[in-house]
């Protein structure tokens, strides 16, 4: 019997991997990897090791999550050492959760590998903490993308009044649904927001406004997934400390686009 490391990648830079991680894809025989996880990680990877790509794209699915889960009971069971391999955090709207039931109902020995998520890496290379003892002690993650059918399950009033900062993933495309949603159960129109495309990136592209006019600047400037939704009044502390994009040499900021909109940041 071999076993599974359901592995966290990190939010994008190769940096942000954990040790324990990295010895997890060193040590593999088998790697099921995502989309979103930075390929630069796969170097680690012995040079026999089977590398198999799991990635999606919203609305299509090259390996179903079914067969993700075969994939990882099968080779674990013939003896391998099986790496799955997701961006971000395994258990933060990885399904890694589902992944790890699957090895349980087989009967297949599994560790679970944490890695930083995107809703607390995005904003902290983008200059926004999601906590602060000035701004907002409290702090959610959410899914703007649900089943069909589970939309109404969100409980906006409850993210509207009794939350100072929301993370949200996968929003773009919902994002007037959930702007919508969020100002009718009270949540101020006003209130700081931001959208970050490609977190902790060389890529990252960082919009601020306010909830009001959220979705105007991401259509302006042509935001897509993978992007960070961020609501709350620490998004204003983005101008004192965004770093990130201060960190390259003068002359090569052009290798970053960075757009700014709207009354914060």
């Amino acid at each position: 019997m071999g076993k599974v490391y359901l592995v966290g990648a990190g939010p994008g830079d190769p940096e942000l991997i954990t040790i324990k991680g990295v010895r997890c894809i060193r040590e593999a025989d088998v790697i099921l990897y995502d989309r979103l996880i930075n390929k630069e990680l796969l170097e680690y990877a012995k040079p026999d090791a089977d590398l198999i790509y799991c990635g999606k794209l919203p609305h299509y699915h090259t390996m179903k999550q079914e067969t993700i889960h075969h994939f990882l009971v099968k080779h674990a069971a013939a003896g391998k050492v099986v790496t799955r391999l997701k961006g971000g955090d395994p258990f933060v709207y990885g399904r890694g959760g589902e992944e790890a039931e699957a090895l349980v109902r087989h009967g297949i020995p599994f560790e679970v590998i944490p890695g930083i998520t995107a809703g607390i890496a995005a904003p902290a290379y983008a200059g926004i903490p999601v906590t602060h003892r000035d701004y907002g002690s409290t702090f959610a993650f959410v899914t703007g993308h649900r089943r069909k059918g589970e939309e109404e399950s969100l409980r906006w009033e409850s993210l509207a009044k009794g939350i100072d900062t929301l993370a949200i993933y996968m929003g773009v495309s919902n994002l007037p649904y959930i702007q919508d949603q969020l100002i009718c159960h009270g949540k101020d129109p006003f209130t700081p927001a931001a959208l970050v495309q490609w977190g902790t990136t060389r890529g990252q592209v960082t919009v601020t406004g306010t909830l009001g006019n959220l979705t105007e600047i991401a259509e302006k400037h042509r935001i897509q997934n993978p992007t960070m939704i961020l609501v709350g009044p620490v998004v204003a502390l983005r101008e004192k400390l965004r770093w990130f994009e201060q960190s390259f040499e003068p002359g090569k900021m052009g290798e970053m686009a960075v757009a700014e909109s709207g009354g914060v940041g």
